[in-house]
């Protein structure tokens, strides 16, 4: 547990500096909440956004954006940053376990999303006027276990992508994928044929639905965690058998 904080401790401090963090999990979904505001108003529409408000339907979605940001951008880049520079394979030398390696991936980008979700709920509420969340108990499970998923997608890409510069390639390819498809961009049902299925196949979705039942309605989606769950269980699996420590 000691070794766990420290390493934790020090993988935050190397978080920050990285330019990528703040911009995807900070910038980019505040100044999507803010001309996605500008552009659709919170008026509720009977046919779309299930009769709630764009930016009371779009809020929760974007602290899943929040939470994808960490898990593909940012910690398959920096991951595959410490490979690159030894940094992994002087963690090897010195006997430190795998488990604590990704443990403090995971703890570190939940405290980052934890900050960028709040800042980004706040000012939804502030702003513009969003509910709060009729279940703050359900949002907070639906936002931890989303973000044990995105963790380990992002470890998993990480373990699997040899270089920074490919890991931050495809995250970003990934990252702005989900934002079309996943549920912060056109509602759901008006996507069909090939980004239908595109929609289905991204793991936001599921983390967005999940916090949008909790968010709007107090609700719990039990066949949306299966999904997370079951997706975070295959990366972490995966991470098991490929990871690279150089």
């Amino acid at each position: 547990m000691i070794a766990l904080r420290r390493m934790a401790w020090v993988e935050l401090k190397l978080f920050l500096r990285e330019p990528l963090t703040v911009v995807f999990a900070l910038v980019l979904p505040l100044i999507i909440l803010v001309v996605m505001s500008g552009v659709f108003g919170n008026t509720p529409d009977p046919e779309f956004y299930r009769g709630y408000g764009p930016v009371d339907f779009y809020t929760p979605a974007y602290v899943g954006l929040v939470l994808a940001a960490i898990g593909v951008v940012s910690i398959p880049a920096h991951l595959a940053g410490n490979r690159e520079r030894g940094v992994l394979r002087r963690f090897r030398a010195s006997s430190v376990p795998l488990g604590v390696v990704v443990g403090a991936e995971a703890l570190v980008s939940l405290v980052i999303a934890l900050v960028s979700g709040v800042v980004l709920g706040v000012c939804a509420i502030l702003a513009y006027g969003v509910g709060a969340p009729a279940s703050p108990l359900l949002l907070v499970a639906a936002f931890l276990l989303s973000a044990l998923m995105f963790a380990a997608l992002g470890v998993m890409l990480g373990s699997l992508i040899p270089t920074a510069r490919a890991a931050q390639a495809a995250g970003m390819m990934l990252w702005f994928l989900m934002l079309m498809v996943g549920g912060p961009g056109p509602p759901p049902e008006t996507l069909t044929g090939v980004l239908g299925v595109l929609s289905h196949a991204a793991p936001l979705t599921y983390a967005s639905r999940l916090l949008q039942e909790a968010w709007l309605k107090g609700g719990w989606s039990w066949a949306d965690t299966g999904i997370v769950a079951a997706i975070a269980l295959g990366a972490s699996l995966v991470t098991a058998r490929f990871f690279r420590w150089e």
